[in-house]
């Protein structure tokens, strides 16, 4: 409650400025133009387009409506199916949004990491921490696609690869979840790094997996085991509250959104590096053909579009690019 109230407080604040300000340069540029001064009219269209990028983010903000957008998050990536070409492509999208938490100050902490046989990663999961960290990546689950000449093939040929980002909150203190043990099957095993180098001498690595659901957490990030499980347990309970929150969502989307079209293998963005460069989010059609910048992090514009586009309550619509 109390986080709630200065969250609030700070937004409050925050517009009033915004307010205060833009009469004070609107003020000023009308100074200006009076005066002649060229100057002065210049320093308040330069303050005057800040403000409308910041009046963007606090419209932004106003879009986080969910019970759970304010908190942590956890963030899954796993390589499909074509072996080192997607293991490579999972390490890219891994990179990527490693690069957006930086960008947005956010702290990172690294979970689980399988690396591939020769390139890449497996799967990794990591833990987002920050105000609306769920909110911003919440829509960001689903297949990933990427096209380019790939660097992994003598003969030069394009190369299409898939992966998947798996998004579910970190459930504080105020959600219950129970959690019964007889319903755990727990696994220890041993640790390891990049190609197959043992990390621990001991077995510390844990796995759970809860057989009502068939959901599999798992954790090789400390030395302690009993901190890797209790670590598993708190992904696990976000996952059963993650697919909670899913459930309601979906027979909301169902209800608004009559006919959703499904395309192949439910992308949700395509990432193209040949013959020219464009990444496209199949949902809410966005598009920015700075392809590097979006794979240095710049997810802003995509995930803003698509939170519009869920408020409006239509529901995805999946289309083939």
């Amino acid at each position: 409650m109390f986080k709630e109230k200065n969250y609030l407080a700070n937004f409050i604040g925050a517009v009033d400025k915004l307010s205060s300000d833009l009469a004070g340069y609107i003020e000023l540029m009308e100074m200006g133009e009076s005066m002649g001064d060229d100057s002065v009219v210049t320093e308040a269209s330069a303050e005057l387009l800040k403000l409308k990028e910041f009046a963007k983010s606090q419209e932004t903000e106003c879009l986080f409506s969910g019970e759970a957008d304010a908190n942590d998050c956890f963030l899954e990536v796993h390589s499909g199916a074509g072996g080192t070409e997607s293991a490579d492509w999972s390490d890219m999208l891994f990179r990527m949004y490693l690069r957006w938490a930086e960008r947005k100050n956010y702290k990172v902490e690294l979970i689980d990491k399988l690396y591939g046989e020769e390139a890449g990663i497996k799967s990794a999961t990591i833990k987002i921490a920050g105000h609306n960290a769920y909110g911003w990546l919440k829509n960001e689950s689903g297949i990933h696609r990427l096209v380019r000449i790939s660097p992994f093939n003598a003969a030069g040929k394009r190369h299409t690869s898939f992966a998947s980002i798996w998004i579910y909150p970190v459930v504080d203190d105020s959600i219950d979840i129970e959690i019964n043990e007889s319903d755990l099957r727990i696994d220890t095993y041993r640790s390891s790094g990049a190609g197959g180098q043992h990390v621990n001498t001991t077995d510390s690595a844990v796995r759970i997996t809860h057989i009502p659901t068939n959901i599999v957490v798992q954790c090789q990030n400390n030395r302690s085991q009993h901190r890797n499980k209790e670590e598993c347990y708190k992904m696990l309970k976000s996952r059963l509250y993650e697919m909670e929150l899913k459930k309601r969502t979906d027979a909301v989307t169902t209800q608004n959104s009559g006919k959703t079209e499904i395309g192949w293998g439910n992308q949700i963005r395509s990432y193209v590096l040949h013959p020219y460069q464009l990444v496209k989010d199949l949902r809410t059609d966005h598009e920015d053909f700075d392809a590097q910048g979006v794979l240095d992090g710049k997810l802003d514009g995509f995930m803003t579009a698509m939170l519009e586009y869920s408020s409006i309550g239509q529901g995805a619509k999946f289309k083939e690019s």
